[in-house]
């Protein structure tokens, strides 16, 4: 594999659910280092591209690589190691909700660990202070010890970002991270997904509902459109008059 390879290359990629046609015919590549949002209304694939990426659904046309990696062709081991290099926030969240708040962020490092630390750190959780952190970094701090199912739908939310804070994945896939919080505290952790998640050189495919947030943390707009790409350049150079033709009810 080239050191140089995208992070992200789909080629005529496509996914077909029964007679419906989420995706067809898209051509992307992401380098190292960028910071892409994924913009759309509601059923335009969004969700279902970033699928296609972790690898949780094969395209039923074209290919899918990930870190120079053709993941169709990887047996099921391999395919592990490479999702190691994966951080994801999906839109269930993943979260154990009868665990402790510092069992479902100490998840971020299970790849990391023996399966005896990992046994153990649920009896004696492990890396307290990088838990307590990466949870004061997202406002959670006081829920160290709290179990998942008490909090609230955007804390939980939260939980799944200081999640992503410890594992430091070489690519993040975040499907609407901030949709349960409010337009504050949504732009301070998009902030945070895109610079304290992202060392140089690591990247992020984030899908948003809100083209301002993309415009100002992000570096990249891909809009979909009835499963296609119709809009791919620079935040910068995305006009107002780009974004209604992406979101017009036509």
């Amino acid at each position: 594999m080239s050191d140089t390879a995208p992070v992200i290359r789909l080629s005529g990629a496509g996914r077909r659910f029964g007679s419906h046609q989420a995706l067809r015919d898209l051509d992307l590549t992401v380098h190292s280092g960028e910071r892409v949002a994924v913009l759309g209304t509601s059923g335009a694939g969004k969700t279902t591209l970033l699928a296609l990426i972790n690898g949780s659904l094969e395209p039923t046309t074209g290919s899918v690589e990930v870190f120079g990696e053709n993941l169709a062709r990887l047996s099921a081991a391999r395919r592990r190691l490479l999702q190691r290099r994966i951080g994801s926030v999906s839109q269930d969240l993943a979260l154990i909700e009868q665990v402790r708040v510092v069992h479902n962020v100490n998840a971020g490092r299970l790849g990391r660990w023996s399966t005896t630390r990992a046994l153990a750190s649920l009896i004696w959780p492990h890396s307290l202070d990088m838990v307590k952190d990466a949870l004061d970094r997202v406002d959670l701090g006081w829920a160290l010890h709290e179990r998942t199912e008490r909090l609230s739908g955007g804390e939980r939310q939260r939980v799944a970002i200081a999640r992503l804070l410890v594992q430091a994945p070489e690519l993040v896939l975040a499907d609407e991270p901030v949709s349960s919080l409010d337009p504050v505290r949504a732009a301070r952790i998009l902030g945070l997904l895109a610079t304290s998640t992202l060392p140089a050189g690591r990247t992020l495919v984030v899908s948003l509902h809100q083209p301002a947030l993309a415009r100002e943390h992000c570096t990249r707009l891909v809009g979909l459109r009835h499963g296609r790409i119709v809009l791919d350049r620079p935040a910068t150079d995305t006009s107002d008059a780009d974004l209604h033709d992406l979101y017009a009810l036509v």
